[in-house]
Parts: C-alpha cells; structure tokens; sequence
C-alpha cells in the first residue's frame, strides 16, 4: 500500500491476551500497526475493528484514561467470546508511543454531560427527527427511546468526548457536527459536550 495522507495519527495493537481460538491466528505479543483510525492492515479482523473503532478514534483525538498505567493506551477485548485481548496505544510523528503516566487523582469514572442534536434533515427519517431536536446524556449512558442506529453511529463521538477528546478541525473542538444517519444519511446530529 502506499503512504497514507493522513493528519491523524499512526496506532499500534498488541495481542496481551488469548483465552480461545482466533480464526485469525493472532497470539501474544503479536502487533498490528493502523495507519490511522480510518486504514487497517489488509486481512484485519473486521468483528474487532467494530469493538475496537471507538477507542482508536477518541485516542486519535487525544482522549486520556486516567486509570490506564499509559493514559493513551487501553485494552479491548474481542466481541466474539472474549476470545482475544488487544492493547491499543498510540504513536507520535517519530513512531514512539505517546505515554502519559497513570493520573495520581484520578478518582473513577467522571461520566460527562453532552448533547445530541439535529443539525440537518433530508428525506423521511422514521422516528421523526427533525433540525432542532436534542438530547441529554450523560457518558456513555444509553438514551431511552433513541434510535439504535442513530446511537451506534453517534456512540464513537460520545466516547471520545467523554474521555476528553478534542476535534481539532471542528470551530469548536468539544463538538463534531457530522455524525450522520447511516440510512440514506437522512439526518445529521453534532454531538456535543458540555462540561
């Protein structure tokens, strides 16, 4: 493959646990390098990127897990049995590990308010939503009544914000405006955080 063109940065994966049969055949110790959250390796187990996806984007945008021995790292398990478990860390421009110390304050889950809101509407969306509607939660707490395929969507934003993510490109960084409607992309929520 060639270079990727891509301001986000490079992530490393190392298998730290195997309890069962892989069909991929990963092992301990074995490392998968992502060029950014967006490129995976050729071959890359798809049912671990869908577990995996929200942890490598709120690390890419500078979430920190404070009760992580390494801020910017953190373990994901595999969704078929629990049969794998992957360190996910992430690299500097130089191809070192970015490594912030384990936050001697911190005092446990520090769950954050945000907001979930129409920002576009196009087409029929079947539960109605129209620009304007909005939504409260709190972390990475379910929203009673929401669309599952909305909140699946909008759920990488909502970790990422709630562990402190920042995005960048976005006029104000504790927002992103573009978590769109995977049906026909209908409807188009900013997910945003609020303290």
């Amino acid at each position: 493959m060639e270079d990727v063109k891509t301001p986000f940065p490079r992530l490393k994966l190392t298998v730290s646990l195997v309890m069962g049969e892989c069909y991929h055949g990963y092992k301990i110790g074995d490392e998968i390098i992502l060029e950014d959250f967006t490129h995976a390796p050729k071959h890359f187990c798809l049912g671990l990127a869908h577990a995996l996806f929200p942890v490598i984007y709120a690390l890419s945008f500078g979430a920190k897990f404070g009760f992580r021995d390494n801020q910017r790292s953190l373990l994901v398990t595999c969704p078929d049995g629990g049969k794998l478990e992957f360190k996910a860390e992430i690299l500097d421009k130089q191809g070192n590990l970015e490594v912030i110390p384990r936050d001697s304050q911190h005092k446990g889950p520090n769950p954050k308010k945000m907001v979930i809101e129409v920002v576009q509407a196009k087409g029929k969306c079947t539960f109605g939503y129209k620009v304007g509607d909005k939504w409260e939660t709190q972390g990475l707490k379910c929203i009673p009544g929401f669309c599952g395929a909305a909140f699946h969507t909008a759920f990488p934003a909502l970790f990422a914000l709630n562990f402190g993510a920042k995005f960048f490109f976005m006029p104000n960084p504790d927002s992103i405006d573009t978590v769109t409607c995977p049906d026909g992309g209908n409807i188009v929520f900013k997910v945003t955080r609020v303290d």
